[in-house]
């Protein structure tokens, strides 16, 4: 007789003829397994939402410190030259210039526009800063001059003149 066999005969479960080794095998029956795919199933639906929310957080904080240095970079460039740069072609190499979404950070020298037009604005219309906008177009990549325009929400905005950096939904 085999090990197996004599674990077989000691299972109370198994008595008189159904002692047969292929019926007190061990094994899982196929809705044991359904109900472990299942499980595994609604343990991943939960799961990729939270985890995908987690990581766009994480692109979101990024962005916030990415532009952070930018900001930086722009106010070193104004203590050496008593002026804004024209473009972010100006500064120095070292900084990022691509946001995490994959799309370039806007800069616009408030200073050298003719009116308040081209300017990012607040939801009353207000300019956000008086001397120079720099702001990630976020996930989306699109963007409007109101923060409150439905494009504008997901954007990591300078605002206050450096005083807030976040998202536009926020401000």
């Amino acid at each position: 007789m085999r090990f197996r066999d004599v674990d077989c005969l000691r299972d109370r479960s198994c008595s008189g003829a159904s002692r047969a080794p292929l019926h007190c095998q061990a094994g899982f029956t196929l809705i044991e397994l359904l109900l472990a795919v299942v499980v595994a199933g609604l343990l991943a639906a939960l799961a990729i939402p939270s985890y995908s929310s987690y990581l766009e957080g994480l692109k979101v904080d990024q962005a916030i410190n990415d532009i952070r240095l930018v900001d930086l970079n722009i106010q070193r460039f104004y203590t050496v030259n008593f002026r804004y740069p024209t473009d972010l072609g100006e500064l120095r190499d070292g900084f990022p210039t691509v946001d995490p979404w994959g799309n370039a950070y806007q800069y616009l020298n408030i200073a050298l526009q003719k009116g308040k037009g081209k300017s990012r604005k607040d939801g009353k219309l207000n300019p956000i800063n008086s001397d120079y906008d720099l702001y990630s177009v976020g996930k989306d990549g699109k963007s409007a001059s109101p923060l409150t325009a439905k494009p504008s929400q997901d954007d990591i905005v300078r605002a206050n003149n450096g005083g807030f950096i976040g998202l536009a939904s926020k401000y």
